[in-house]
């Protein structure tokens, strides 16, 4: 099930794939960081009200992280995909 792809091709993919992964790579950083702060400003005035925006923005970096690893392309999960859909569209 490979792809054939040409050097352009290959370039154009590797470089949106790292920038793709930078870009979760940031975002994470910038998650732990934040809510880092935010216990510790939470657990300081003895509240507990940092569980909303952890929760609430960790389901959207693993929405990131599922978009980045998984389901784009050069992906395997993504090329098997395609592939499914062309056999289905040749058929």
């Amino acid at each position: 099930m490979s792809c054939n792809y040409n050097a352009t091709d290959i370039n154009t993919l590797a470089r949106r794939r790292a920038g793709a992964n930078l870009g979760f790579y940031i975002h994470a950083s910038v998650y732990v960081l934040v809510n880092a702060f935010l216990i510790y400003l939470s657990m300081s005035h003895d509240r507990n009200w940092h569980f909303g925006p952890l929760l609430g923005w960790g389901l959207g970096l693993a929405i990131h992280g599922f978009k980045v690893f998984m389901a784009s392309p050069g992906s395997s999960i993504f090329d098997r995909m395609v592939e499914t859909e062309r056999k289905k569209l040749a058929a």
